[in-house]
């Protein structure tokens, strides 16, 4: 029977802990599709669940890593077979059941995506959820009847994986895209993802209940007072998207921007996405979506051994665009 590594998190009564560990396939949580991993990724949810610095796990114990992609080594279900590169995001994984950080995982058909043709597995997880969920968010926007004429779409925590994704996405699809961000050292990097104004957090720091229409809309990671003051900055049946809340969950807003602007607060959660948009967003990503600049969003490789002190990092604010996890160093 194979034994292999994987980053599984407690909580009993020893406390929370989590890191590696063997395990064999038949410990992995119960699926029709069983892959060898490739990569995964690291967002902010990981981190929370790593750490148990959010209540992200509903049951314990369970391998991190709500991003996986690899190659079908066993399939129950004749739609996928051996060899096929596959992916997948959210989704239950590392929530109700085991994750991508993991040198094998086991799957559920329903929610397994066939690699889409133009995109490779490497490609597939430097987007992972964070591209994933910047996607959702204009799919969300566009069928709302957002378009660039509306103006630029603002982008809070642009640095940060969604937002950085965010931005590029946004931009590839022909939208002007404004960055707002608390970094101005990195601003020739947001330039580089198509950005094409960067201001500080300040320009959000209104707590007045409706501005001046600065925005055709955006996407906020943040929550709270800034969230609130992009949506009283947005123009006349704008969309805002809402995908984060990395400094609250609060949102202190009047309901004037809805009735007198007609704006419109779209909520974003990418882990629960019906399969039909989800086929439908990997399709746009590897296609007119597909951001030119994934190579340089990916500013950071890194192992299974050394998540840890990733979490610690990217809980500490000091994350800037995707990081890669690499599982497998024999697969491409």
């Amino acid at each position: 029977m194979t034994t292999f590594n994987a980053f599984r998190i407690h909580s009993d009564e020893q406390g929370y802990r989590a890191g590696l560990e063997p395990m064999t396939i038949d410990q992995l949580s119960p699926g029709e599709v069983v892959i060898r991993v490739a990569y995964s990724s690291v967002n902010y949810k990981d981190a929370l669940a790593g750490t148990g610095r959010g209540k992200i796990l509903r049951q314990f114990p369970l391998n991190g890593g709500i991003d996986v992609a690899g190659y079908v080594v066993a399939s129950s279900d004749p739609q996928f077979r051996e060899g096929d590169a596959v992916l997948c995001t959210g989704s239950g994984l590392s929530e109700t059941r085991d994750g991508g950080y993991a040198q094998f995982a086991r799957l559920q058909s329903e929610w397994t995506i066939r690699l889409p043709e133009g995109m490779t597995l490497r490609e597939a997880m430097i987007l992972g959820t964070a591209g994933f969920t910047a996607a959702l968010a204009l799919f969300r926007m566009i069928e709302n009847r957002q378009s660039p004429t509306m103006g630029p779409l603002a982008v809070t925590g642009a640095t940060g994986g969604v937002g950085s994704m965010a931005c590029a996405i946004f931009s590839q699809a022909g939208f002007d895209v404004c960055a707002i961000s608390g970094k101005p050292e990195q601003a020739d990097y947001l330039r580089s993802l198509g950005a094409t104004e960067i201001v500080g957090r300040e320009a959000l720091n209104t707590q007045r209940p409706m501005e001046s229409a600065r925005f055709g809309g955006g996407l906020d990671n943040v929550g709270g007072p800034m969230l609130a003051s992009l949506i009283a900055q947005t123009a006349h049946y704008g969309n805002v998207a809402s995908a984060g809340l990395a400094a609250t969950a609060d949102l202190p807003i009047t309901v004037m921007p809805f009735i007198i602007r007609g704006v419109s607060l779209l909520g974003v959660a990418s882990a629960g996405t019906a399969r039909d948009i989800r086929d439908a967003i990997w399709e746009r990503l590897a296609g007119p979506w597909k951001p030119r600049q994934l190579d340089a969003m990916c500013t950071q490789e890194v192992t299974l051994e050394t998540l840890p002190s990733v979490f610690e990092r990217m809980l500490a604010g000091g994350s800037l665009g995707r990081t890669l996890v690499r599982i497998d160093e024999s697969l491409p």
